[in-house]
């Protein structure tokens, strides 16, 4: 079931009652101010509280995404101030916009552009606020009764071009003996468009479904090539999931300017951009040597940018001592460990750091040391973790004009661990 929310309140950090709103008679105010405690408060900010009411069991998650939105809502017209004042001097067009974001406690329409089409009233702003923007949405009929609200028309481009951007961070927790404990990927594709009019974009990817959806709709069997399974993908708005949910693809009349477009999780078939050959060596109680080999994967013509490797050490740690095929190192004594930085990583090489590290004696008994993983900072361009493609950015619009695609990848280290 969908929220269904019977009222809506605005508390400050006292508890009082700010201003109110009941969408259903199953709620009344006393019996809220009798049991205010049994609530969950969504904080819009540190000194404002906003609870809903709802008697059934409702969607939680839905409730909070429609406080966030309400609050940012308030802010577009309040000029970026959201706070006790802001109430009390804007309570008219606050009842106004509650009005109309929610219905029978049934979330309706959150945006700012197309709220602000017929709710013309201008809130008192705070002399701090930004200023408001003049800029004029024309159609305003489209615009509200219309499927597209998070485009306007009427936009004019001399050139026509679409970047894209596939951003994958990939996360790693290894064994000390080698074997991988946790792997997965998480990514998102960015885009920025600037297109003229209303185009319908179509985007293809090398997903395993994808695939097999297009080869049974178009009678062929599939191509061969690496493929992959896309987890807990979630997208932007302007996605057609009608058209998703029966060819699998991703159809979309894009935002003007930059956006995300979807996010996914991938944990089979990862690609490791590096491996990580660790080996510490304690040498009685005051001496320790560490060496440290690393691996890049990927392909021949590639290279990571920005390699930066953390050997944690002991924190009696009196001196060291480095040699490095590659980079330079240091020991960063705020952090306890053996900083080894690369400013360019070429693919299928490797790269070498010996350490000798000196420790202070201690009268005291000594105490094993725990070893901290190893981590690993990255950015490898032109790569994908999951190894996922995008086959085919159309474009349409009416006019038929030319446009410029660009497509961009991009593997960053997430949480890249590796046991020592």
């Amino acid at each position: 079931m969908p929220v269904a929310a019977s009222a809506i309140y605005f508390l400050n950090l006292r508890g009082d009652v700010l201003i109110n709103r009941l969408y259903r008679d199953d709620v009344r105010d006393a019996h809220y101010a009798n049991k205010r405690t049994g609530y969950m408060p969504c904080s819009a900010n540190r000194r404002l509280f906003i609870p809903l009411h709802e008697d059934y069991n409702a969607n939680v998650a839905c409730a909070f995404k429609f406080v966030v939105e309400a609050v940012a809502l308030f802010k577009s017209y309040f000029g970026g101030a959201f706070d006790e004042d802001a109430i009390r001097n804007n309570f008219v067009l606050i009842y106004e916009l509650l009005d109309e974001i929610m219905d029978f406690g049934y979330p309706q329409n959150l945006s700012p552009e197309i709220l602000k089409l017929y709710i013309t009233q201008e809130g008192v702003r705070s002399p701090f606020s930004s200023k408001p923007s003049d800029k004029p949405v024309p159609n305003a009929t489209l615009q509200v009764t219309g499927a597209v609200g998070w485009r306007r028309e009427g936009l004019m481009y001399k050139k026509n071009e679409v970047f894209l951007d596939i951003v994958e961070s990939v996360n790693l927790l290894m064994s000390s003996k080698g074997s991988v404990l946790r792997c997965d990927v998480t990514g998102k594709i960015l885009m920025k468009c600037f297109l003229s009019g209303m185009p319908d974009l179509k985007l293809g990817l090398n997903d395993k479904i994808g695939l097999e959806k297009e080869a049974q709709l178009k009678s062929r069997p599939a191509k061969s090539g690496k493929t992959i399974e896309l987890d807990d993908v979630t997208f932007h708005q302007c996605v057609n999931l009608t058209r998703f949910n029966s060819e699998k693809t991703v159809s979309f009349v894009p935002p003007d300017g930059e956006f995300e477009l979807m996010k996914y999780r991938i944990t089979e078939g990862v690609n490791l951009p590096f491996r990580v050959l660790p080996t510490i060596k304690e040498l009685g109680r005051t001496r320790m040597e560490i060496n440290v080999k690393v691996k890049s994967v990927f392909g021949a013509k590639m290279f990571a940018l920005g390699v930066v490797v953390k050997v944690p050490v002991p924190k009696q740690t009196a001196k060291t001592s480095f040699q490095t095929t590659s980079g330079k190192a240091k020991y960063n004594a705020s952090i306890d460990s053996l900083v080894w930085k690369i400013r360019k990583f070429p693919g299928q090489t490797e790269a070498t750091m010996s350490a000798e590290v000196e420790l202070i004696s201690t009268m005291g008994e000594k105490k094993s040391w725990n070893r901290p993983p190893i981590q690993m900072e990255f950015q490898v361009p032109m790569f994908t973790a999951s190894g996922l493609r995008v086959r085919f950015l159309k474009v349409w619009e009416k006019s038929g004009y030319n446009t410029v695609e660009w497509v961009r990848y991009i593997t960053r280290a997430g949480s890249y661990e590796i046991r020592c």
